[in-house]
């Protein structure tokens, strides 16, 4: 198991640290440390790739988790946020219904031996997505409107980058068993 490697599943750890400081008023201060743990996980996700493409530790292990931790870290917050009455349901849902197509569709193309490599869509929905999750842990209302613009681009990313990854691997529809 490579550093690349070892990040990700360090970023899988964190997530229920996360989420039970997120949820809770254990100790004082529960919500910063929620936020200063999921900054920390998503610095993991910066950092892993960065090692593993300059260090050339790119790994089947990575290319599968490296997302797969990602969307447990963002869907978790966001869920918590659900619960929490911070954020509409039916967005959050919205946002999971990409994940699971995408994680499925790149299941079938994985089968018929196509890689889909994230794309610009991709990566920036994601950082709007982790955006929007910080600046609602930070919980200042001067912060409400730049809450609400993040809430909507995460959505109209999430629906874009969807549409987009569909329609550059449309072959993977057709030709993948479908």
């Amino acid at each position: 198991m490579n550093l690349p490697n070892k990040l990700t599943c360090l970023r899988v750890v964190m997530i229920p640290f996360c989420v039970f400081f997120l949820l809770t008023d254990f100790v004082p201060g529960s919500r910063i440390i929620a936020l200063l743990i999921f900054l920390a996980a998503s610095f993991t996700d910066y950092l892993d790739g960065h090692i593993a493409r300059s260090r050339n530790l790119v790994t089947n292990f990575g290319k599968f988790m490296d997302p797969l931790a990602d969307k447990l870290l963002v869907c978790s917050v966001l869920i918590c946020f659900v619960q929490m009455g911070m954020l509409p349901a039916w967005m959050v849902i919205i946002i999971i219904a990409r994940e699971f197509i995408i994680s499925g569709f790149r299941l079938i193309a994985s089968d018929a031996g196509i890689v889909i490599a994230a794309s610009w869509w991709g990566k920036t929905k994601t950082v709007t997505q982790m955006a929007l999750i910080i600046v609602m842990m930070l919980g200042i209302p001067a912060l409400r409107i730049l809450e609400i613009i993040l809430m909507w681009a995460a959505l109209i990313l999430t629906v874009i980058s969807l549409i987009d990854y569909i329609a550059k691997n449309k072959e993977v529809l057709t030709n993948g068993g479908m």
